[in-house]
C-alpha cells in the first residue's frame, strides 16, 4: 500500500509534463509532448480517436442548448413556489455567478489538458485516482438523474402544448412508494431517441443542437416579451393567497433565496458538458474559454429575464410546479390561452436540446473513466465509423430511460443539485492545488492546510447561518468567520508562491476566484435538505465499495504489474531519455 501515493503523483506528473513544455507548444493548436508508448497506451483504450470538428460557436451553442431548458422550464416553478418566491430572479443570478466562477476553474484545466472527461480527468491529474473516481461516479449519477428529470419535464410541457394533462401521460402504480410510483413511458421514448442521435455523430449532433437552439431562443424572446407585456409588477410583492402565504419580494427571506439558488443550480450543468468535449475542439486555446464562460454569461442573463417575466405573469404561490410558463396563461381571458400552447412547444424544443447536450457529456465522462480502467474498458470504446463513444452512450441512455420511467421530479432535482455542487467544489480546490504545487519539487502541505482551513471556515459559516436562531451573537459569529476566512486567504497568498502559471489561459485573481467558488458551493450545499445528503451518502458509499472491490485492482495505475504502484520514476526517465523519439499529439 505504500506505493499508492506514487501512483497518484506519477499520473499527475505524467500529465503535468504535457502542460509544462512551452518550447513544444504551438500558438495555433495546443500540442503536448510525451512518450509515444505511454500516451498511446491510455488512448488505445478507445480504439479510434474522436474527430476534431468543433469550434467556439459550436461550444457556445452546446452551452446554451445544454443549459437553457433544464433550468427555467423544469426547476423554476418548484424553486419559486416552494423557496424563493419572486426573488427567484436573484436565485438565478447567485447560481449563475457561482457557475461562472466554477467555469473559470474548468476552463483553465480544459485549455491545459484538452481531453474528454472534464472534472474526472482534472481531479485524477491533481489529487489522484480515488478522489477522481468518487467525483466521476457522482458526475455520472448527476447526469443520469438530471437527464431523467429533464425528460420527465419534457412530457409535462409537451402535454401543455397539445392540451393534455400530465396525469394522462403517466400511469400511477399503487404498490410503489410515493415519488417512484408514476410511470412515464413518453420520457423513456424521448431518452432512447436522443441516445440514437448522439451515437451517430458529434458533428451532426452539433448541427441538430444549433437548429433547435436557434428555434428555442426565438421562443425565449417570445416568452420574455409576453411576460413583461401581459404581466403585472404587483405580482413581485403580492401573494395570490396572502392569508395563507407570505407576501413580499422575499416571502421566505434570504434562506429561501439561497435554497432556490441551490435548486436551480441544475440549470448550469450544461457548461460542464461543454468541457467534456475538449478533445473534439479544433483550437482549444481560443475556443474553450469563449465557449464555456460565454455560454454561462449569456444563459444567466436569459434565465433572469425569464424568471422575472414568470414572476410578473402570476403570483408565486399560484405557479404550476410542473410547467410554470405554459400554465401561467391557462387562466387568462379568452384570446390568450393560445400562448400556453406556443410556450409548451418552445419549452419542448429547449428541453430536448438540453437533453441532447447533457447526454453527449455523460457519455464522454464514462468513456474517459473507462480509459483509466476503474470501470470496464468496454465503456471507453470509440466506434471506428461514427467516432463516438457508442458503448457508453447506449448504456447510459438505457440507464437514464429506466430512471425516467418511474422517479419523481423532486427526488431527482435534489440529488442532482448536491452532486453538481460537490463536483464544482472539488474542481475549485483542484485548480488552487495545481497552481501552488508541483509534485516532487513543492511541499504540498501548506496548500492542503489552507484548503482544509478555508473549507472548514466556510462549513462553520454555513452551519451557523442555517441552524443558529437570529440574534446579535449570530451576526457577530458570521462576521468573525468571514474575517478568519479572508485572513487565512491573505496569509496563504502572501506566504506561498505559485509553483505553476498557465501558459495560455488561467483563472484571474488567483486564489480569490476559486476560493469564492469554494465558499459559494459549500454555502449552497448547506441549503439542501437532509434526505438529499442521505441519498448522496448512500451513492458515494456504493461508489467506494465498487472502487475497493474492482476499480483499485483493474485501474490504469495497477494494471501494468498487478500492484498499486504506478511506475512514476520510469515514466519520467523514459520521457527524458526518449527526447528524440517523442511525438506531438494534438488533442
Amino acid at each position: 500500500m505504500e506505493n499508492r501515493g506514487s501512483s497518484f503523483s506519477g499520473f499527475g506528473s505524467y500529465f503535468r509534463a504535457l502542460t509544462q513544455t512551452p518550447s513544444r507548444l504551438s500558438r495555433r493548436a495546443f500540442s503536448v509532448s510525451t512518450t509515444q508508448d505511454e500516451m498511446s497506451r491510455v488512448r488505445a483504450k478507445s480504439g479510434s480517436d474522436m474527430r476534431k470538428t468543433l469550434t467556439w460557436y459550436d461550444l457556445v451553442g452546446f452551452g446554451i442548448g445544454g443549459m437553457v431548458g433544464a433550468g427555467v422550464f423544469v426547476t423554476t416553478g418548484r424553486a419559486s413556489r416552494l423557496n424563493a418566491g419572486p426573488a427567484i430572479v436573484i436565485s438565478y443570478a447567485i447560481a449563475g455567478f457561482c457557475a461562472l466562477l466554477s467555469a473559470f476553474c474548468y476552463t483553465e484545466f480544459a485549455v491545459a489538458m484538452p481531453v474528454a472527461g472534464g472534472a474526472f480527468s482534472y481531479l485524477r491529474v491533481t489529487f489522484g485516482e480515488f478522489p477522481a473516481f468518487l467525483t466521476g461516479a457522482n458526475l455520472v449519477m448527476e447526469y443520469v438523474m438530471s437527464n431523467a428529470a429533464v425528460a420527465r419535464g419534457l412530457t409535462a410541457y409537451f402535454g401543455s402544448a397539445i392540451g393534455v394533462s400530465t396525469s394522462q401521460w403517466r400511469v400511477t402504480v399503487t404498490g410503489l412508494p410515493n415519488g417512484f410510483n408514476e410511470i412515464d413511458v413518453v420520457a423513456v421514448i424521448v431518452v432512447l431517441f436522443v441516445t440514437v442521435i448522439i451515437c451517430y455523430s458529434t458533428r451532426e449532433s452539433s448541427i441538430v443542437n444549433m437548429i433547435l437552439t436557434l428555434i428555442h431562443i426565438l421562443f425565449i424572446a417570445f416568452v420574455v416579451l409576453m411576460g413583461f407585456w401581459r404581466g403585472d409588477v404587483k405580482n413581485f410583492t403580492q401573494a395570490g393567497d396572502p392569508v395563507h402565504n407570505p407576501s413580499g419580494f422575499f416571502p421566505n427571506g434570504a434562506s429561501g433565496v439561497f435554497n432556490g439558488a441551490a435548486m436551480v443550480y441544475l440549470s448550469y450543468i450544461g457548461y460542464d458538458a461543454v468541457s467534456t468535449m475538449a478533445e473534439e475542439v479544433r483550437n482549444p486555446i481560443k475556443d474553450i474559454p469563449v465557449g464555456v464562460s460565454g455560454s454561462v454569461i449569456i444563459v444567466t442573463i436569459l434565465y433572469c429575464l425569464m424568471a422575472a417575466s414568470m414572476s410578473m405573469l402570476i403570483p408565486y404561490d399560484m405557479i404550476d410546479t410542473e410547467a410554470p410558463f405554459s400554465a401561467a396563461f391557462k387562466g387568462k381571458s379568452d384570446g390568450w390561452k393560445w400562448v400556453s400552447n406556443v410556450i409548451g412547444v418552445g419549452a419542448s424544443f429547449g428541453i430536448l436540446t438540453s437533453l441532447l447536450v447533457s447526454m453527449l457529456g455523460q457519455a464522454r465522462y464514462m468513456c474517459v473513466i473507462g480509459r483509466s480502467s476503474v470501470v470496464p474498458a468496454w465503456f471507453a470504446r470509440v466506434h471506428p465509423k461514427t467516432c463516438t463513444p457508442v458503448n457508453a452512450s447506449a448504456f447510459l441512455g438505457i440507464f437514464t430511460a429506466a430512471i425516467a420511467l418511474f422517479t419523481d421530479l423532486n427526488v431527482l432535482l435534489n440529488l442532482v443539485s448536491i452532486g453538481t455542487l460537490f463536483v464544482f467544489y472539488m474542481v475549485a480546490n483542484a485548480v488552487i492545488y495545481r497552481r501552488y504545487v508541483n509534485v516532487g519539487t513543492t511541499n504540498p502541505w501548506p496548500t492542503l492546510s489552507f484548503l482544509f482551513l478555508f473549507s472548514t471556515t466556510s462549513i462553520i459559516f454555513t452551519l451557523i447561518w442555517k441552524f443558529a436562531p437570529p440574534c446579535k451573537s449570530k451576526a457577530f459569529i458570521l462576521v468573525a468567520c468571514s474575517v478568519v476566512a479572508i485572513a487565512v486567504l491573505l496569509f496563504f497568498r502572501c506566504v506561498v508562491p505559485q509553483a505553476h502559471k498557465p501558459e495560455f489561459w488561467g483563472v484571474p485573481l488567483m486564489p480569490w476566484i476559486p476560493c469564492v467558488s469554494i465558499f459559494l458551493n459549500i454555502f449552497l450545499l448547506g441549503s439542501l435538505d437532509g434526505p438529499s445528503y442521505i441519498r448522496f451518502g448512500f451513492f458515494s458509499a456504493l461508489a467506494v465499495l465498487v472502487y475497493v472491490l474492482y476499480s483499485v485492482h483493474a485501474s490504469f495505475d495497477a494494471e501494468e504489474d498487478g500492484s498499486f504502484g504506478q511506475k512514476h520514476d520510469e515514466i519520467l526517465r523514459e520521457s527524458a531519455e526518449s527526447e528524440d523519439q517523442t511525438s506531438f499529439i494534438k488533442v
